[in-house]
């Protein structure tokens, strides 16, 4: 698979990654999401949305140390819901890097990733965001990424939905990968918010 964007070279690997992405609040301030390892390591960390998070227009992914690794910002004015990502901390005239546009697929999370200065870099997010169910796609159709239900290995439970897992395959970067997923939770977030119910429900691991 050919390389894409690169927001840290110290997240792109050579096998296939699954990383478990914690939600840590759904109601109340400091909304934000811990994101580990296999091992139980952080790997990023997202503190907070502000005190009105659905209002908040800007969004900063760090690394377990607290260093600021790529920043989302809601473009204003949009008319398609847009979303871009600039590297590092944001500063006043900084270009972004890429663009995220919602699709207007009612209903479903269909989402278009324009990535600027490399010609034919582009990416399509398809699936259910609130499901816990996205497939991300390059240019060429290949799977890049993906979002999905974390199963108990224990007990073979389905957890709630708070608690997924974001699998990368060998090659594409999980810091863009997490970035994009803070877009989805802006852009989708709100409507799993109100209507979440956990699910419990017994599956077998795929």
């Amino acid at each position: 698979m050919k390389a894409g964007l690169v927001v840290d070279g110290g997240y792109i690997y050579e096998a296939e990654k699954h990383l478990t992405v914690l939600k840590t609040s759904f109601f109340f301030a400091n909304d934000g999401f811990t994101v580990y390892d296999c091992k139980g390591q952080l790997v990023f960390r997202v503190d907070s949305y502000g005190p009105n998070p659905r209002d908040k227009a800007e969004v900063v992914l760090m690394d377990a140390h607290g260093r600021c690794l790529l920043t989302v910002r809601k473009k204003r004015p949009s008319l398609h819901n847009r979303w871009e990502g600039f590297l590092g901390e944001r500063s006043e005239g900084q270009k972004p890097v890429f663009s995220v546009k919602r699709s207007s697929i009612i209903g479903r999370c269909g989402m278009t990733v324009e990535v600027f200065n490399n010609p034919g870099e582009e990416y399509q997010i398809e699936g259910s965001f609130g499901q816990r169910s996205c497939t991300f796609f390059n240019a060429a159709k290949e799977s890049v990424a993906e979002i999905k239900r974390k199963v108990d290995a224990s007990t073979n439970v389905v957890l709630g939905k708070d608690v997924f897992l974001l699998s990368l395959k060998p090659g594409f970067d999980g810091a863009f990968a997490m970035g994009l997923v803070l877009v989805l939770d802006q852009i989708y977030g709100y409507d799993y918010v109100v209507n979440y119910e956990p699910d419990m429900r017994p599956t077998a691991e795929d």
